[in-house]
Formats: C-alpha cells, structure tokens, sequence
C-alpha cells in the first residue's frame, strides 16, 4: 500500500483548547508518516459519518481521573469553558461508534492531563481504551498522555512536539500493520 493512500482522522473532545493543539501536533506527525490526516472535534463527529479511512486516533481531557461527563462538562463551563463544547464528550461519542463506521478497527488513544498529577492510576485515556475493545476497536498501542500546565493550560512546554513525535509513531505502525496484512 502506499503511503500516499494512508488516511487518518484524529477525533478530539477539548475544552480549553490543550487537547485540541495535541490534535493538530499528532495530524502533523500523522502527515509526516504519509498519511493524509484531519482533526475534528467530537462534537462535529457525533452526527456525521461513516468514513474511510486506515486510522483513528482519539484524544479527550482528563476529567476527574477518567472520560469528561456532562457534569465535569458543564464544571468546564463555569470555569470559562465556551458552552457549546459541553454537548457531547468523548465518552458518549464512543458510545455511538463501531469499526464499521470508519473502515477500520484500527485506533490509538490518548489524553491530555495536569502535569502535577501526571502519573494517575487512572485516566481518560484508560476508560477510552477499554471503552472501544468493547466497542470492537483495536488498539496499536497503549494510550499515552500530555500534560498541560493546570486546567486551563497551557500545553507544558515539548508537548506539542512529543505529540508530533507520537503521531508520526503511530503512523509508521499502523502502515506496518497494515504492511503486514495485506
């Protein structure tokens, strides 16, 4: 398969815009491994759809050590958060997704989190991960996270470009996977 084929779409849920600036670091990282690659937030995603392509990459915030809930949604808001962004979060977005929507059981996660407790037990990243095998995804690799500097951020400084790095990462395994099954 050639790498001029590759699509990706890099779903997002953010709040403050931290996670939504890790998004577009990992698009550009996902183009630098050949793919043709697009963020858009969850919220665009929830009515749309189906797609085709070889990859999705999903990234939501850490709210209160797991998935955001309408409740840590609307707690955003009052702090500052635009409203129209507490809709719908990552998770029940993954709750109306399957493989068959995307083309492809291939996905790979991560979470965006406070850097003073970067080393949770728990984490949206996590829930997200073992919310899609439920749903019939396939992970690449495990979930990975960037820290923002508090809730409003901003992004800690190198995070843009580890979320770069990563995204051209993930990109190189998926064309291998898929390298590998045709």
């Amino acid at each position: 398969m050639s790498t001029a084929e590759l699509q990706a779409l890099v779903a997002y849920e953010s709040m403050f815009d931290n996670t939504a600036h890790a998004a577009e670091a990992i698009v550009k990282g996902l183009q630098k491994a050949g793919f043709e690659a697009h963020s858009v937030p969850v919220t665009s995603l929830a009515s749309t759809g189906p797609f085709d392509v070889d990859l999705v990459v999903l990234d939501a915030p850490t709210h209160a050590f797991s998935l955001s809930r309408p409740a840590t949604r609307a707690d955003a808001v009052r702090q500052g958060a635009p409203a129209e962004r507490a809709g719908i979060g990552a998770r029940e977005w993954i709750a109306t997704i399957n493989p068959e929507r995307f083309g492809t059981p291939l996905i790979a996660v991560f979470d965006t989190r406070v850097a003073e407790v970067r080393r949770l037990p728990l984490a949206a990243g996590l829930t997200a991960a073992r919310l899609l095998r439920r749903r019939g995804f396939r992970l690449l690799r495990k979930p990975v996270a960037f820290l923002v500097e508090d809730t409003r951020g901003p992004l800690s400084a190198g995070e843009e470009a580890h979320a770069e790095r990563w995204g051209q990462m993930i990109g190189d395994a998926c064309r291998d996977e898929l390298d590998n099954a045709a």
